[in-house]
């Protein structure tokens, strides 16, 4: 087999792996949510150990991509681009399993109580946004879609508009002492881990439009 179809149908695999891990750490998000929402604490403890399995994952395309760099070594710019993104890319993701596993452990603390507070339906809305924004970034990544990337950027305003909603909810909360200071903290914690996935999602967005691009944040790289 010729070298470059070789190294072609490697870079297929490669965005294939990406995206199982994405899709991976997506199910974990899913039954996260599911979870929280049904009150499932049996699941909620599964989830406290998810992210080894990602960090696995993480460690296998790492090692792939460091292959394709050096044995293969791609002399196209968009080869070279598409093996850098998918290294950081992967990163993002694995962090994201990291926020899963950190929730759950808040929620399993917060008991069967969710629904029952006023910011829960910021919480739930938060959580449906920024799944929303992962499960498209990682889409366009593996599509090379740049127009979605674009979408998924923008959207990071929303997750930060509920954010703050969430932080004002709170500081009403600790005035009228409806909450203790423990459901306070755990509640802005949450908020801040939803908020990060949202980021997390931007950054794949952002790495996906350099991979087709050279540029990242407006700015040319490669």
């Amino acid at each position: 087999m010729a070298p470059r179809l070789l190294f072609e149908q490697e870079l297929e695999q490669l965005k294939i792996k990406v995206a199982e891990m994405g899709n991976y750490a997506e199910i974990s998000y899913d039954k996260l949510f599911l979870a929280v929402k049904g009150n499932d604490r049996d699941t909620l403890q599964q989830l406290l150990d998810s992210d080894r399995k990602i960090m696995d994952m993480l460690r296998s395309i790492e090692a792939m991509c460091l292959a394709l760099m050096t044995k293969q070594q791609p002399v196209v710019a968009k080869d070279l681009r598409l093996v850098t993104a998918a290294l950081k890319v992967v990163t993002d993701i694995e962090r994201i399993g990291d926020h899963v596993s950190d929730m759950a452990e808040l929620f399993l603390r917060r008991g069967e109580n969710f629904g029952k507070e006023k910011c829960d339906d910021l919480i739930t809305a938060m959580m449906e946004e920024a799944c929303a924004m992962f499960r498209e970034a990682i889409e366009a990544f593996v599509d090379g879609d740049a127009e979605t990337a674009r979408v998924v950027v923008d959207s990071d305003d929303a997750v930060d508009d509920l954010f703050n909603q969430v932080k004002e909810s709170m500081m009403e909360a600790i005035r009228t002492q409806s909450l203790d200071a423990d459901q306070v903290v755990d509640n802005l914690i949450i908020a801040k881990y939803l908020e990060k996935v949202g980021d997390h999602a931007v950054n794949i967005a952002d790495w996906t439009l350099f991979r087709l691009t050279g540029e990242i944040e407006g700015r040319e790289i490669y």
